[in-house]
C-alpha cells in the first residue's frame, strides 16, 4: 500500500504499557506506508483513536522475528519504544507461541522474554553515553550537561536509541513540566531534539520519575525514559544498577548490566481490537 492510495477497513488493536498508549498495526501481510498527516489522523483523540506511539509490526529484515516501526503522535519516525516492544513482543510471542522473541528496530535488535506475573521482559541493548551518540550539538560531559531551563539544572544525558536528558529534583511534582519540557525538548544542545525526565531519588533502590516525550508531550509512561534514569542514577552515584522506576502509570524495573545492556520488566494491557475506517485516512 502506497501514500496516496485509499486505505479501506484497517484493523487496530489498542494496548498500553502503564498507561502509555499505542495503536498497533500488523503490515506482515499487508505492506503499509502512512503519510505524517495519516498518523496525525489516527493520533486526535477526539476524531481518530489516539495513542502517544504508532507500533506497525512488520516482516524481519535480518534475523529476528519481526520489524517493530515507531511512529510518535506528531508522525514523525522515532528508532525506540520501550514500552511499546514490550507490547509488541506479547504480540508476536502470542503469535509463534515462543517464550522469547527478537523484535529489530530502527536502533538495533531488541530481546524479549516473558517475566513472572504476565510481565515481559525486554533487554532494550547497551547504553550510549557518548556525546556524539546523543546526539549533543557539540562535545559535552554529558554527565553534567550545561543547561538551566526555568527551576531545572545540570542533567544527564543518556541514548536508549532514542535521547534523553534527565534531571534529578527535590520534588517531581512541583516542576511545571507541561511548560518547560517543550522548552527542552527543542533546546539548541539537541538536534534530534530529546526526551526529558525529572526524577526524584526515594532510595538507592526507588526513583519517581515523570516524563515529557518528544513529539508527543506528558505521559503516563516512557520505557526508555525509565531506562535512561535507571543509567543516570548510577552514573550520578544515586542508586545501584538494579531500581524500581515509579512513573504515573505505574512501576518499571530496571537493571543496568555491567555488560552495558539495560533490562526493563513490565506489565502489558490489551485495552481493545477495531477497524480504522477509509474516511479517517484519504
Amino acid at each position: 500500500m502506497t501514500n496516496g492510495s485509499a486505505i479501506e477497513g484497517l484493523p487496530f488493536r489498542k494496548m498500553h504499557g502503564l498507561g502509555n498508549d499505542f495503536v498497533v498495526l500488523d503490515a506482515r501481510t499487508r505492506p503499509l506506508s502512512l503519510s505524517e498527516s495519516q498518523v496525525q489522523a489516527i493520533a486526535d483523540r477526539r476524531t481518530g483513536v489516539g495513542f502517544d506511539q504508532l507500533l506497525i509490526i512488520e516482516p524481519a529484515q535480518k534475523d529476528g522475528d519481526a520489524f517493530m516501526t515507531v511512529r510518535n503522535a506528531d508522525g514523525g519516525v522515532v528508532s525506540s519504544c520501550g514500552n511499546g516492544a514490550r507490547c509488541v513482543a506479547d504480540l508476536v510471542m502470542a503469535d509463534t507461541g515462543k517464550d522469547a522473541v527478537v523484535l529489530e528496530t530502527l536502533a538495533g535488535p531488541v530481546s524479549a522474554s516473558h517475566g513472572e506475573d504476565g510481565q515481559v521482559a525486554v533487554d532494550i541493548g547497551p547504553a550510549k553515553l557518548d556525546w556524539q551518540d546523543i546526539p549533543l550539538a557539540m562535545e559535552e560531559n554529558t554527565g553534567h550537561l550545561d543547561i538551566v531551563v526555568g527551576s531545572l539544572s545540570n542533567p544527564v544525558a543518556v541514548s536508549m536509541g532514542n535521547p534523553h536528558v534527565v534531571f534529578f529534583v527535590k520534588d517531581v511534582e512541583a516542576v511545571d513540566l507541561a511548560r518547560l519540557g517543550p522548552m527542552i525538548e527543542t533546546h539548541a544542545l539537541f538536534p534530534n531534539r530529546t526526551n526529558v525526565e525529572v526524577v526524584e531519588v526515594l532510595d538507592r533502590s526507588h526513583m519517581r520519575m515523570r516524563v515529557w516525550e518528544r513529539g508527543v508531550g506528558i505521559t503516563q509512561a516512557c520505557g526508555t525514559g525509565a531506562c535512561a534514569v535507571g543509567v543516570a542514577g548510577v552514573r550520578r552515584n544515586l542508586t545501584d544498577r538494579a531500581v524500581t522506576v515509579t512513573l504515573d502509570g505505574g512501576d518499571l524495573h530496571i537493571v543496568w548490566r555491567e555488560d552495558g545492556h539495560v533490562i526493563m520488566t513490565g506489565p502489558v494491557s490489551y485495552s481493545y481490537d477495531g477497524v480504522i475506517d477509509g474516511s479517517l485516512l484519504p
